[in-house]
């Protein structure tokens, strides 16, 4: 999959996990940094969506300091694993789910603006898999960095 992508991609990829600028211009800024036109720019990162190789671009923060979060898991069918998942991916608030090994097989991360309107995302997704979501609160906060060089 990786030599599929255009050099200016596997650029992006690597070298905007973090210090994405926060501007009026983001992308011209990059492609200052990249050689590139802030459209290349633009349509790469839309190139690499499309494609789902990112998923968002957006602001991580700590747990707490802003809007609702919370860990959550399902335990599903191994058949239905797939179709669970882009159920709970059609949400808005998901961040990002992946499949463990584990009865409890399939783990989401899902945000909110606030306590409540997390709570109902919740239920709307137990309403739509036809499974019941595991709340798992965080007991101590771990900082990962979760980025990585695709090549």
């Amino acid at each position: 999959m990786i030599e599929q992508l255009s050099e200016l991609e596997v650029r992006l990829l690597n070298n905007w996990q973090r210090n994405f600028p926060v501007s009026s211009r983001p992308y011209a800024e990059i492609a200052a940094e990249e050689g590139a036109s802030e459209e290349e720019v633009i349509k790469g990162f839309a190139h690499l969506a499309e494609r789902r190789m990112l998923s968002r671009i957006g602001a991580t923060y700590c747990t707490g300091r802003a809007g609702a979060s919370v860990l959550a898991a399902v335990a599903v069918e191994p058949d239905k694993l797939e179709k669970v998942a882009a159920q709970i991916n059609s949400f808005a608030g998901v961040n990002h789910n992946y499949e463990r090994s584990n009865p409890l097989n399939l783990w989401f991360v899902a945000t909110a603006a606030d306590a409540e309107t997390l709570d109902s995302t919740l239920e709307e997704i137990e309403r739509k898999i036809e499974h019941e979501v595991l709340i798992m609160p965080m007991v101590e906060a771990y900082r990962l960095d979760l980025g990585f060089r695709v090549t």
